[in-house]
């Protein structure tokens, strides 16, 4: 990367990617962004996914980026058609790709997020930060 102030950023998803890739857990995590392993839960012993929020650097502050949940949808006007959670997919040089996760509204779900169609491509220098969520399972991926 050539900006240095987004290394720490690109770094932290390279890990995260490589985690999900390999989606193993072992006890006795720690409790961060960059731990080495996903972390199970007492009731997950599998993780495969490291959920995060995004926020966008604006003049105004930091903003959370949210994005459909469909690819029918095209822009955020209804806040139940758009999520503010993702999985990354993909890191390239100076640009991540992101799965749009969708909150689970099944009663009898076990895990808080679902996978959706719905894909976004970001420079990685409009990035300001990201909110690692705890470490779950998603289905269907």
């Amino acid at each position: 990367m050539s900006n240095n102030e987004n290394s720490g950023i690109a770094e932290i998803l390279q890990v995260i990617l490589v985690l999900q890739q390999n989606a193993v857990c072992p006890e006795g995590c720690l409790d961060s962004c960059d731990k080495p392993v996903l972390g199970c839960g007492t009731t997950c012993c599998v993780c495969n996914t490291r959920p995060i929020m995004i926020y966008s650097c604006c003049p105004s502050g930091a903003q959370p980026i949210s994005m459909p949940i469909s690819k029918d949808i095209t822009t955020c006007t209804n806040p139940e058609e758009c999520s503010n959670v993702f999985r990354i997919e993909k890191l390239e040089c100076d640009a991540a790709t992101f799965r749009v996760l969708a909150p689970n509204t099944e009663d009898t779900g076990l895990y808080p997020y679902v996978a959706t169609n719905s894909f976004f491509t970001i420079k990685l220098d409009c990035i300001c930060s990201i909110r690692c969520l705890n470490d779950t399972c998603v289905e269907c991926l």
